[in-house]
């Protein structure tokens, strides 16, 4: 599953750059382990156009540590490619181009 997320430009900035893999969030939907998590860039005019995408790879629910109703995710960024990238062949094989489509 995809949770499309809106994040300001200061804590975009930071996981798009591989900074900060952790997301704090009001525990309001059904995250799980192995789910994505599409941060898209907000401001006070709307959406920029800015997006990053990145695996769930830990779930920090513990009511000691987190605020009540918060949890926080643990991340892994993902490569996000074109469709051309995903076309480029990788290498040749017997003269035969193959592809990577992961």
């Amino acid at each position: 599953m995809i949770h499309a997320l809106k994040t300001a430009p200061q804590y975009f900035e930071a996981s798009a750059a591989g900074v900060k893999g952790f997301e704090v969030r009001r525990n309001d939907r059904s995250y799980s382990i192995g789910d994505y998590i599409a941060l898209n860039e907000w401001s006070i005019e709307g959406y920029t156009g800015r997006c990053t995408l990145h695996r769930i790879v830990y779930i920090l629910a513990n009511e000691a540590l987190c605020k009540e109703g918060y949890i926080t995710l643990g991340l892994e960024p993902c490569a996000i490619r074109t469709r051309s990238e995903l076309m480029e062949p990788v290498h040749y094989e017997s003269g035969v181009p193959v592809y990577d489509r992961k």
